[in-house]
């Protein structure tokens, strides 16, 4: 029953069946055959037909619930008795948010030269959908923030705070400042994330608390675009300061605090709740509890 659980899982994430058929590497009647033997087996129609995918029946979405558990948990055992046998082993898929990108190899790095059998994937996704492809066992774990916006059920080790600077040209309005406040930095010509972003989201809400607002003159969901442009020299951003620390700026670039208020937001790792958990997920997360301490040892 497993195999056709994944093939539902696949077909509800995809919501057609020739790309879930591609997905899985099978032809569309495997699957539409497996989905039907698992509607036998169960006894309930879990997909409505017509001459294209239009949804899961209720009991399907109930279905879908038991099947993600069931899966994850099949996965989990695998995983445990290839580890039993040969070591540590397997891809690990990490999706973190754009500001954190930077960060991850201080996770992974390490970890590597410890397990040598494991290799990883890491994507940059936001932090909606970082939840969202936890929950749909499309990624082990996530790097998102951990107290701004509602997480759901997760397991969480905080890894560090980010604190925000204004990143600008020497030569720029501000730039020979210790310190600028976040009203003074709304007037600069900015370059931000995009608002799908919630760092963006962050940004946003401390300019409002500060009593104004932004209309930045580039948006992007890249930070390699940002940086891009602030070397210019002709526009500005804010950042996090591990970011900018990471990308090594040097003059003529200045990273200057923002105050006023001085903010902080903690991003960490996240797993899904699941008990067992793998073994990969098991030292991923050890892993990352080792370096919020040495991070916690620096500050």
């Amino acid at each position: 029953m497993i195999d056709k659980l994944e093939y539902f899982i696949t077909l509800a994430k995809a919501r057609h069946f020739g790309r879930a058929a591609g997905e899985l590497g099978i032809t569309q009647p495997t699957l539409s055959a497996g989905i039907k033997q698992l509607e036998d087996q169960l006894g309930v129609m879990l997909v409505h037909r017509g001459s294209r995918f239009q949804g899961l029946t209720a009991e399907g979405e109930q279905v879908l619930g038991w099947a993600l558990r069931i899966v994850g948990d099949a996965r989990a055992m695998r995983e445990e008795m290839r580890a039993a046998k040969r070591g540590l082993s397997g891809r690990i898929r990490i999706a973190a948010i754009p500001t954190a990108l930077a960060m991850v190899a201080r996770l992974t790095t390490p970890f590597r030269e410890k397990h040598p059998g494991v290799s990883f994937s890491v994507l940059s996704r936001t932090s909606i959908e970082v939840l969202s492809l936890l929950g749909n066992l499309d990624i082990d774990a996530g790097v998102t923030y951990l107290d701004n916006e509602p997480l759901g059920r997760v397991v969480s080790v905080p890894l560090y705070a980010e604190r925000y600077q204004l990143i600008t040209a020497a030569g720029n309005p501000l730039a020979d400042r210790a310190s600028v406040t976040w009203a003074e930095v709304s007037r600069l010509s900015l370059c931000l994330l995009t608002r799908d972003m919630q760092n963006r989201r962050i940004i946003d809400q401390h300019l409002a608390e500060a009593g104004v607002q932004v209309r930045p003159t580039l948006e992007s969901n890249s930070m390699i675009v940002l940086f891009s442009h602030i070397r210019t020299g002709k526009w500005s951003s804010i950042m996090p300061l591990n970011l900018a620390e990471t990308f090594g700026f040097a003059e003529p670039i200045r990273a200057i605090p923002i105050v006023e208020p001085d903010a902080s937001h903690v991003v960490g790792l996240v797993a899904a709740p699941r008990e067992p958990r793998t073994p990969l997920v098991s030292a991923l997360l050890d892993e990352a509890m080792a370096l919020a301490h040495d991070f916690g040892q620096r500050r």
